[in-house]
């Protein structure tokens, strides 16, 4: 006997439907939102149908009405629900360019992103050094994290001026006495695809750090390393170099198109080349 297919919820389906009006084409007119008359005319549904179901997904925090207008928007929840699901992707699809970096530069490796105004570590790879401090989970303010500078990079420099300033206006022990050094890492990630920083929350010598895009080509996340023993700075930017790489393929492997990712920055001296990934271990689904 064949088996048999469930049957789908057509309330369900209903649901769906406006919740994909609800997401418009990416244009910035969109979120202003749509009315209920509007929405009902494009599925061609009953308005007083529309109108119901649309309450009953504002209740569950699905979609949001504004007050004024009382237009409709995707809720926080659904955007939650989303943020949530990349990460879980995000960690998936990197963890096998992270063990391959540690394995190239034996140095710890990170997996960082973004949190308001603090750097979130979601995954940390150990090398082969007998000590490692424990950053998986730790979330640290942005000013004192070498990650921060890969995932600030896309900022307009007047917010990142702003930041530095309320962070370091807190009192937090922080080796950048000023906005010069910040804007001149962020600068460097803009042209080579990486920052090279001093790492200060442990007894690490420095921290190298490259942004990691999306499908979108905006920052997801960023690649760190901490590097154990000072190195001779041409070192350090030959590092930098493998690090950039390594976000570059993790962008691809995430969506981003090649085409897209050969304009990314490019480090201008000479680096090891990557070993490849073999098909399974490669990220992709």
């Amino acid at each position: 006997m064949s088996e048999r297919l469930p049957v789908s919820s057509a309330g369900l389906r209903r649901d769906m439907e406006i919740l994909e009006v609800l997401a418009g084409h990416g244009d910035e007119r969109d979120i202003d939102g749509f009315g209920v008359n509007w929405i009902a005319q494009r599925l061609g549904r009953e308005k007083s149908q529309v109108s119901r179901a649309l309450r009953a997904l504002e209740g569950e925090g699905m979609v949001e009405r504004d007050p004024l207008t009382r237009r409709y928007r995707l809720g926080w929840r659904l955007f939650a629900l989303a943020a949530r699901t990349q990460q879980s992707r995000l960690v998936q699809v990197a963890a096998p360019f992270l063990r391959r970096l540690t394995a190239v530069l034996d140095e710890d490796t990170h997996l960082c992103v973004l949190r308001g105004d603090m750097v979130l570590t979601l995954v940390s790879m150990p090398s082969s050094r007998a000590y490692h401090r424990v950053w998986e989970g730790i979330s640290v303010p942005v000013i004192m994290a070498a990650a921060g500078r890969a995932l600030l990079s896309d900022w307009d420099e007047e917010q990142v001026r702003e930041l530095v300033r309320a962070s370091l206006a807190k009192g937090l022990n922080s080796a950048v006495t000023d906005e010069t050094r910040w804007l001149a890492d962020l600068a460097h990630v803009r042209s080579h695809g990486y920052a090279v920083a001093e790492v200060e929350l442990d007894d690490s010598a420095a921290g190298v750090t490259a942004p990691v895009r999306d499908h979108r080509g905006l920052i997801a996340g960023a690649v760190s390393i901490t590097v154990a023993r000072t190195p001779a700075e041409s070192r350090l930017h030959e590092m930098g170099g493998v690090v950039a790489e390594t976000a570059r393929q993790l962008s691809i492997a995430l969506g981003l198109s090649p085409r897209r990712a050969a304009d990314l920055p490019a480090p201008s001296r000479a680096y090891p080349t990557l070993p490849r990934l073999s098909s399974d271990q490669d990220g992709r689904p």
